[in-house]
């Protein structure tokens, strides 16, 4: 626990990928060492005041920036009335969920990072079509079943400060909770199950593999495989489930398309890992931490 108190803050800088606006601007996040014992023992570090604060500390300078330059920072009466009464809460994954992209995190594994992120990137700022994004960083590295295996093991998932409080208060308040990603299905169902999050509520990718574990691509017939397939998974959703009101929370362009008739009712814009500023101008409520969402429930 002491390691925890005296740990460090990894401070990643805004950086430019491509000089243009749709540009993420990083949020300062704790060290992965940190992170990662979080998830391993939640309830000691949620119960600790110092160890929130190292979160609460990371992103305050970002935050405190972006509330003078949008207008959706301070949700209204009618939006908070949405978020309250809605009976579904549809959560995207990486840097969301997670503080990771999680095919990045795969493919710095796998030794082609860097050149796998920068399609993250654009995929997330809606520059490029997802399906396309999602075929090139694959065709960087073509994971095998067994490394993905490997990937799992040595480099477990790190959730973001205050997801697991704010899922559990949405169980509580009797709201089905879903999570809907562009990522992999092998990946995201350990963190489904350690969110108490059925199985049956995920909806995202699934890797392919050959006889001999060897990669062969990922299943086209998955909506959330290509551009518009969150918005077309959340329309199945509440269309099976027959949900009166229904949230998206989300940090990239896929998320926000979300919010359509028959879809999403209300966007909430999670901007405590990164803030994607044409994705957050356009949110009915931006957020930099769940704390926020937790408080606005009661």
């Amino acid at each position: 626990m002491e390691s925890l108190m005296c740990a460090r803050i990894n401070l990643t800088p805004v950086r430019s990928l491509c000089g243009c606006k749709n540009n993420p601007i990083h949020v300062p996040l704790l060290a992965p060492r940190v992170t990662r014992r979080m998830l391993v023992s939640p309830t000691v570090v949620m119960g600790s005041p110092k160890s929130f604060n190292l979160v609460a500390a990371s992103i305050q300078p970002v935050e405190n920036s972006a509330t003078s330059r949008f207008d959706n920072t301070l949700p209204s009466k009618e939006i908070l009335d949405v978020w309250r009464n809605a009976n579904a809460v549809c959560f995207d994954v990486d840097s969301t969920v997670c503080v990771d992209e999680g095919i990045d995190e795969l493919a710095e594994f796998c030794g082609a990072g860097e050149a796998v992120a920068e399609w993250t990137a654009r995929a997330m700022g809606g520059s490029v079509p997802f399906e396309q994004a999602l075929a090139a960083r694959l065709s960087l590295f073509s994971p095998s079943q067994s490394r993905v295996q490997e990937f799992l093991e040595k480099r477990p998932p790190r959730l973001s400060p205050g997801i697991e409080a704010l899922v559990k208060k949405l169980h509580e308040k009797n709201k089905t909770v879903y999570l809907v990603s562009g990522g992999f299905r092998q990946m995201i169902n350990p963190i489904a199950t350690l969110l108490g999050i059925p199985l049956e509520n995920v909806y995202a990718n699934q890797l392919l593999f050959g006889s001999s574990g060897e990669f062969s691509g990922f299943d086209p017939k998955e909506p959330t495989s290509r551009s518009g397939g969150k918005a077309v998974a959340v329309q199945q959703i509440r269309k099976a489930r027959g949900f009166k009101s229904l949230v998206m929370i989300g940090d990239g362009a896929t998320d926000l398309e979300a919010r359509k008739p028959g879809g999403a009712d209300l966007f909430v814009c999670y901007a405590g890992v990164v803030l994607r500023e044409p994705v957050a101008a356009k949110a009915d409520w931006l957020v930099f931490n769940f704390k926020d969402l937790i408080n606005s429930l009661d």
